[in-house]
């Protein structure tokens, strides 16, 4: 694949870019550079705002006012520089370009924004208040509460308040580790630090809002991607295929770490685009950027690092092309990865001791990975240096001439062909692995019960091993559509022939990072397979890449229509039917539409799907009134037994949001210590006992509180069936304050 050849989207003069500058703007869209703009402007806030908060954060002076004072200059100084070098031109390369400069139509920039703001108000009028630790959202909340309230980490047990150490109790919860005589939270630091700036804002309620931001601000950068490699007119719609998909709706209506990564994966896309584009200090800048922002991806998402993994062999073709924009990409991805590094190994280790099984290979095929593009980069720059300085051409041995004829002097006979059959070979493989394999795995018995109760709801034999990643690229087909998949992998075929041939270099990281990313995550998705929990692996890359191709390849038969002379009016026939084979699958899933019998004409439409169903709710007065009964020096133990939920759920709730140490007593028979009691006392604060039932804090006397009294839905549950339902939620809490 070519990074290196001039074409109308990479820079001629044709195209209307002089520089990659504010120059040329005159002969470029005014709507264009209004959408160019305003589709990289999420990763490049984002980017600054991690950029300066992980180092605070190390610092323990993660503070609202030192993030202002030190961060709003370096994204300031960020979004002014970096927006005005970008290209005047946003359209890149074209199906079927036409002569002289692409201009982007005021309709579609105003489309893709409709999109975007009808999406995020859809969420924000569905979205969750999901802060009581039952899945990841809630951990990340109570993460974000921690440093936004306090600033630093690892976040103290406070054994003191306790009467000091104390081998009955326990500072474990879940998503919180008990790490020596302090409490590490889990996962990557990067979505915590965006949401502590909605604690700063406007408390739990703005914290929680941050979801449906985030998520709308995906699509808008999605569009800018789209933008770019298909074209304006065609972003509308990839973006409303996007929205409609149920999984990006699912991680947008509560604080998951997909749409911040995608921010951060698909905005970076858009940067490395724009760079090949432009000239002279612009085009090393925004590649900078462009690394940088893919590179923090990993300070999201731990999965992050998977999906940037090509992005190693992609600089290593730059400098072998010698482009000038291969060294800076370099060290804004190295500085990036090195954020998630640090992020990882000081902040986060048992996190990734925990998911070592995975870790492990990850890191040993990044250092193949990384070897081998140092070496092969180093021997392709020697050998062009050594063959360059010859007089004469080289004799190779007749073997290796009739090789090089075949595969590198005729690229379009064989390589093309057989490098553009592989995305089409691939989805096959994909769509006839549940007929040849099942598989299976030993998991930990939370994660074995948790399947068996869901193929047991489900009337499936128990099977509590199985993992069902065979069926993924089914979740693909449930939330996008065959339609959809079968387009993509047409494109993506296409695309690669052209790629190889050197036509399209803005297509070369995108082509690497998509086809990586689709095909590492459906062979091993790595997450707990129930659904709808297990399709946010699809947000960040799998599905933006689908779309994306398949948006490409309605375009490209449009294009080819089109060439053909075929009569404009059945041209606008096959791309609607393209648009409604895009949006119809998504929208059943979502709405969960189909035909019942009754009404007026004997059937009728019924929707039961999740796209209008919240969860969570109520949670933020729960826990609000929680807070409130507890008194002002209150240590507090939660006592578990008895199969209640209560107590694993809420002790970090207790510790981070109402600022009250918290711990669980680990005794199994329930019986009163008196000597835990006066260790509390004597430490000058007041015990309090919290239990799901309160038969089990009679025996420890005192007054009961029934404090808790939550009744709301979660999410439902399913295996091998797209979702449709959600399922109730309770949780009852008792307190007891025992008597001096």
């Amino acid at each position: 694949m070519s990074v290196g050849a001039q074409t109308k989207a990479s820079g001629s003069p044709d195209s209307g870019v002089a520089d990659g500058g504010g120059r040329g703007v005159d002969r470029g869209s005014a709507a264009g550079m209004l959408f160019g703009r305003l589709s990289v402007l999420p990763v490049v806030v984002a980017v600054a705002w991690l950029l300066v908060g992980l180092p605070l954060l190390l610092l323990d002076r993660f503070t609202p006012v030192l993030m202002l004072v030190v961060c709003l200059p370096v994204m300031a100084a960020l979004v002014f520089f970096g927006l005005r070098l970008l290209p005047p031109q946003l359209e890149g390369a074209l199906p079927f370009g036409r002569p002289g400069p692409a201009r982007t139509p005021w309709w579609a920039v105003l489309g893709v924004i409709a999109v975007a703001v009808a999406f995020g108000v859809n969420q924000m009028i569905y979205h969750s208040q999901f802060i009581i630790i039952t899945r990841d959202p809630a951990s990340y909340i109570q993460f974000a509460a921690w440093i936004a309230h306090h600033g630093s980490l690892p976040i103290p047990q406070e054994n003191g308040a306790f009467g000091g150490t104390n081998s009955l109790l326990s500072f474990n919860s879940p998503a919180f580790y008990e790490v020596g005589r302090t409490i590490v939270p889990q996962f990557m630091a990067g979505l915590p630090m965006v949401l502590a700036a909605g604690f700063w804002i406007g408390g739990v309620n703005a914290a929680v809002a941050m979801g449906p931001i985030l998520g709308a601000l995906a699509v808008l950068t999605f569009g800018g991607l789209v933008a770019r490699l298909v074209g304006a007119r065609w972003a509308p719609l990839a973006c409303l295929v996007l929205a409609l998909a149920l999984p990006m709706q699912f991680t947008s209506r509560s604080t998951y770490s997909e749409p911040l990564a995608a921010i951060l994966f698909l905005g970076g896309l858009c940067l490395v685009i724009d760079c090949l584009r432009a000239e002279g200090i612009a085009a090393r800048v925004l590649a900078a950027l462009g690394g940088l922002a893919l590179g923090l991806t990993f300070v999201v998402r731990l999965d992050g690092a998977s999906d940037i993994l090509p992005v190693i062999p992609y600089c290593g073709l730059l400098v072998w092309r010698k482009r000038p924009q291969a060294w800076p990409m370099i060290g804004g991805f190295a500085l990036g990865v090195a954020y998630g590094i640090v992020d990882g190994v000081v902040l986060s280790l048992p996190y990734l001791q925990v998911n070592w099984s995975s870790v492990k290979p990850l890191m040993i095929i990044s250092i193949a990975v990384a070897a081998a593009t140092i070496l092969i980069t180093a021997a392709a720059v020697m050998a062009r240096r050594v063959l360059s300085a010859r007089t004469s051409p080289p004799q190779w041995p007749r073997p290796l001439q009739w090789l090089r004829a075949q595969w590198l002097g005729r690229p379009g006979k064989w390589l093309p062909t057989v490098a553009g059959a592989l995305p089409i070979l691939a989805v096959i493989a994909l769509a006839v692995r549940p007929y040849v394999q099942v598989v299976r795995a030993a998991g930990t018995p939370a994660f074995e019960s948790t399947i068996a109760a869901d193929q047991l709801a489900a009337g499936q034999p128990i099977d509590p091993g199985r993992l069902y990643y065979e069926i993924s690229i089914d979740w693909v087909f449930w939330y996008i559509g065959v339609p959809a998949v079968i387009f993509a992998a047409i494109g993506a075929a296409i695309l690669v022939r052209r790629a190889i041939r050197g036509g399209i270099p803005a297509w070369t990281l995108p082509l690497l990072v998509f086809s990586w990313a689709i095909v590492s995550t459906l062979f091993r998705p790595a997450i707990t397979p129930d659904q709808p929990w297990a399709s946010r692996r699809l947000v960040p890359a799998v599905l933006p890449g689908f779309i994306l191709l398949a948006v490409w390849a309605a375009s490209w038969l449009s294009g080819w229509l089109r060439e053909h002379q075929i009569a404009r009016v059945a041209r606008g026939a096959v791309v609607a039917c393209c648009a409604a084979a895009l949006v119809l699958p998504a929208t059943v899933t979502t709405f969960g539409l189909h035909v019942e019998q009754g009404g007026p004409v004997g059937v009728r439409l019924t929707a039961d799907g999740l796209a209008m169903k919240r969860t969570y709710q109520g949670e933020i007065l729960t826990v609000d009134r929680l807070c409130a009964a507890l008194p002002a020096k209150a240590s507090v133990i939660f006592l578990i037994g008895g199969g209640s939920r209560a107590g694993n759920e809420l002790v970090e709730v207790v510790r981070g949001m109402c600022n009250r140490p918290a711990a669980i007593w680990l005794s199994s028979n329930m019986r009163p210590v008196p000597n835990l009691i006066k260790g509390i006392e004597r430490a000058g604060r007041r015990p309090v006992l919290m239990a799901g039932y309160a038969n089990i804090l009679k025996r420890w006397g005192g007054p009961l509180r029934h404090i808790v009294w939550l009744r709301t839905q979660e999410d439902g549950s399913t295996l091998t069936s797209p979702p449709t339902g959600t399922q109730p939620f309770n949780l009852t809490l008792w307190m007891s304050e025992p008597p001096r």
